[in-house]
């Protein structure tokens, strides 16, 4: 049985909650800043990105890819971390203000449905290849990309675990 950590529980929303709440900042003048992916082994590249994104703005939001959709991002080996894992995890970080799951293969609907003002993906991607950028830059919001920290990838920790005598 899982103890509850409400420090931890507060920083983590179904939609309708997130929603209200991205509104609440907004309207206090707050910049919400949005970002999303697996975040299946926790690594010192995903906090180096998920830092420097909350610096950009007032308040940071992560969406998690729930379990079905990283199944068909990744392989049906991943996630390695279960779902719940991976919410605390994200929201225990002292950075993070708001962790929100998604079914989707996308967070198309959910960035629609939050309206955030500045999106944020890694170096890897271009802006025009960054789903949900249309969908911000047309509300007046910015889409921005972080330098991608080389040597840092979940896969690479997982074949070195599978790699091991």
């Amino acid at each position: 049985m899982m103890l509850p950590i409400p420090e931890i529980e507060a920083k983590l929303g179904n939609w309708a909650y997130a929603q209200k709440q991205v509104k609440r900042w907004q309207d206090l003048g707050q910049e919400v800043t949005f970002t999303n992916g697996c975040f299946d082994i926790l690594h010192y590249g995903h906090l180096h990105y998920l830092a420097e994104a909350s610096q950009l703005g007032d308040k940071l939001v992560i969406g998690l890819n729930g379990t079905d959709s990283v199944k068909r991002l990744k392989g049906r080996h991943r996630p390695i971390q279960d779902e719940q894992t991976r919410l605390y995890m994200l929201a225990s970080l002292q950075f993070v203000d708001l962790v929100v799951l998604f079914a989707e293969d996308t967070p198309a609907e959910l960035i629609r449905h939050l309206e955030p003002d500045l999106l944020v993906k890694g170096g890897d991607y271009k802006i025009e290849e960054i789903v949900g950028a249309d969908t911000v830059l047309a509300k007046g919001g910015t889409v921005k990309t972080l330098a991608f920290v080389e040597g840092f990838s979940t896969t690479n920790i997982e074949n070195k675990i599978k790699n091991q005598p």
